[in-house]
């Protein structure tokens, strides 16, 4: 049975929020909870996250590689690939953030950042917004890569990533976002 939906036009219904109460905060993260009621009357409490600003880099090289880290995250407990980047600080320039991010996380310089996608990862209920560049071209810097971010690094090819997203290995949404959006660039 075919189920009919009624679209209303030219109305817009928001949500109310009564009231809004902190339960923790620090410097990544102030939780709180919100009083909430739908546009039919419905009232709910919904946990709210707020989050800094974060900045990831899809670093090429010259031979239109991707450069992944391979890490631990305890919270899913399982081993992923993923692209470097973190928060960006204060008032920081968020591509200069997304450069340094990739320089202390991996030992490459980027040669370029270009902006690729913003998006916010899970907007139900926290407020992260996350912006991926593109760099085109790093160079190997003299810095060490932070033993405590990545076990290992290494470059794959666009499709290859695309495969591991497919099987698992790939599961953080700015990695996903980010070679996905790469997938459409041209050459």
């Amino acid at each position: 049975m075919a189920r009919s939906v009624r679209w209303v036009t030219g109305a817009k219904t928001q949500w109310t929020i009564h009231g809004e109460q902190l339960v923790d905060e620090n410097r990544h993260i102030r939780l709180s909870t919100a009083d909430v009621e739908l546009p039919d009357g419905t009232r709910f409490t919904q946990y709210v996250a707020r989050m800094p600003r974060c900045a990831m880099t899809l670093v090429f090289n010259d031979q239109q590689q991707v450069l992944l880290m391979y890490r631990h995250r305890f919270i899913i407990d399982q081993w992923v690939w993923e692209l470097p980047g973190g928060y960006v600080d204060g008032v920081e320039d968020i591509a200069a953030a997304a450069a340094r991010e990739v320089e202390e996380e991996t030992g490459w310089r980027p040669r370029s950042m270009e902006h690729l996608a913003t998006f916010q990862p899970a907007i139900g209920s926290v407020d992260q917004p996350q912006q991926v560049y593109l760099a085109r071209g790093a160079d190997r810097t003299d810095t060490a890569p932070d033993v405590n971010e990545a076990e290992k690094l290494d470059w794959f090819t666009l499709p290859e990533a695309a495969t591991m997203i497919e099987r698992g290995e790939i599961v953080g949404a700015a990695t996903v976002v980010a070679v996905y959006r790469a997938l459409t660039l041209a050459p």
